[in-house]
C-alpha cells in the first residue's frame, strides 16, 4: 500500500505589472535527470524541522534570488504519486509577490519568463500547475481576494 506523505511544496512566484499580474515560469535544465527541459514554478523539498511556508520562502531565494514581499496559502493542495518511493504526496501551495524582476537561477535552471496568466499556463508543463495559474488569476482579480487566500507574516 503506497505511504502518503507531505515533503514538497509549490510556490507561485508573482509580480503586478501595470495592474496585471506577472507569472514566473522557471525552465529545468536539459541535463536533469527529474524532467529535465520542462517549464514549471518555484519547487522544493520541505527540509526536517521547516515549515512548509518556511520551505517556500527559501526556495524562491535559492530558485530565484527575488526578495519576497508577501506570501500567500493557496486554499487546495496538488497531489503526485511516485513509483519509486511508492507514495502519494500532498504538496502545499503558496504564492508570493514580489517587485523585482531580474532573477537570479540557480543551477537546476537554465531560464525563466514572466508572461500573464493565459501564456503562462500554455507554457507550464503540469496541467495542476496550469490550473493553479488561471486559480490564482481569476481569484485575485476579486474584492474579496483575502478570503480566498491567507497572507502568511513573515
Amino acid at each position: 500500500m503506497p505511504v502518503i506523505n507531505s515533503i514538497y511544496i509549490e510556490c507561485y512566484v508573482i509580480r503586478k505589472v501595470k495592474n496585471k499580474l506577472k507569472f514566473l515560469i522557471i525552465k529545468r535544465c536539459d541535463t536533469d535527470t527529474i524532467y529535465p527541459g520542462i517549464w514549471q514554478i518555484v519547487t522544493g523539498k520541505i527540509e526536517p524541522g521547516e515549515k512548509a511556508y518556511e520551505t517556500a520562502l527559501r526556495e524562491i531565494k535559492e530558485e530565484t534570488g527575488l526578495k519576497q514581499e508577501r506570501l500567500f496559502v493557496i486554499p487546495h493542495t496538488t497531489t503526485f504519486y511516485s513509483p519509486e518511493q511508492d507514495a502519494v504526496s500532498l504538496v502545499p501551495l503558496f504564492f508570493c509577490m514580489t517587485r523585482e524582476k531580474n532573477v537570479t537561477l540557480s543551477k537546476e535552471h537554465s531560464d525563466f519568463k514572466w508572461l500573464d496568466a493565459e501564456k503562462a499556463s500554455k507554457k507550464l508543463f503540469f496541467k495542476s500547475q496550469k490550473e493553479n495559474v488561471n486559480f490564482i488569476e481569476l481569484n485575485f482579480k476579486s474584492k474579496d481576494i483575502f478570503k480566498t487566500f491567507k497572507e502568511i507574516k513573515f
